[in-house]
């Protein structure tokens, strides 16, 4: 099995290599767009299978959004949505044989954890404004600057390493398993590993709207829960 530090180089394009988890990635990319199209096609009042599936994960996401960041949930419920989405296919790739999940690897993790970052970012000023959102940093003295400021970067940092460590250390166990003890023994660690790759996607998606929910504005809050 590769290191999760390094990732198998599949072919070249001038001076970028293409490697395993990048094709992966592209992959889910493309089947969750192509899925997502389909899913939204020809919806009516009288919905069907699909479409009563489709409203239903929608309305799960939206509850979850009104829950944990007490705001109304259609301006997050793309990002919020897409992001658990992806994180939960990539977990769970590790069960199609030789197919390891892309957040298996630290590249991968690092991507989902800056999409978040600057998803802070882009909510807050657009709740607070340029200036309210940089008034945050201040909160509630002007000596907390510096540890606000670092705070930024660390909870960052901590998702990006609580999903990387949790998923890798899943894929590496089964792979240990499975050399040692033949192919039927580690089903029942493949059924752990899809437990914990749900349960990730779901630890990671939260806190990410926690993180989100506290760079909006207090006022806005409020109107959310009214709402």
């Amino acid at each position: 099995m590769s290191s999760p530090l390094t990732a198998e180089v599949v072919f070249v394009i001038g001076p970028v290599a293409v490697t395993k988890p990048v094709i992966v990635t592209w992959g889910l990319m493309l089947v969750m767009g192509l899925g997502g199209s389909l899913a939204a096609r020809s919806l009516s009042v009288q919905p069907t299978t699909r479409q009563v599936v489709v409203e239903m994960i929608v309305g799960l996401v939206e509850d979850q959004i009104r829950a944990t960041m007490r705001v109304r949930p259609q301006p997050y419920i793309a990002t919020i949505g897409t992001l658990f989405l992806f994180i939960l296919s990539a977990n769970l790739c590790s069960l199609v044989p030789g197919i390891e999940p892309p957040t298996a690897h630290i590249e991968t993790d690092a991507a989902l954890g800056l999409i978040v970052f600057f998803a802070i970012i882009y909510f807050g000023i657009k709740a607070r404004g340029l200036r309210g959102y940089l008034k945050t940093f201040a909160e509630p003295t002007l000596i907390m600057i510096p540890l606000n400021i670092v705070e930024t970067f660390t909870r960052t940092f901590s998702l990006i390493v609580r999903l990387f460590g949790n998923v890798m250390s899943g894929v590496f166990v089964v792979g240990i398993v499975l050399s040692l003890a033949g192919l039927l023994v580690p089903i029942p660690l493949m059924a752990l590993d899809l437990l914990t790759g749900t349960v990730q996607a779901y630890i990671f998606t939260v806190l990410a709207m926690v993180f989100i929910g506290s760079a909006l504005d207090a006022g806005q809050s409020k109107e959310g829960r009214k709402s």
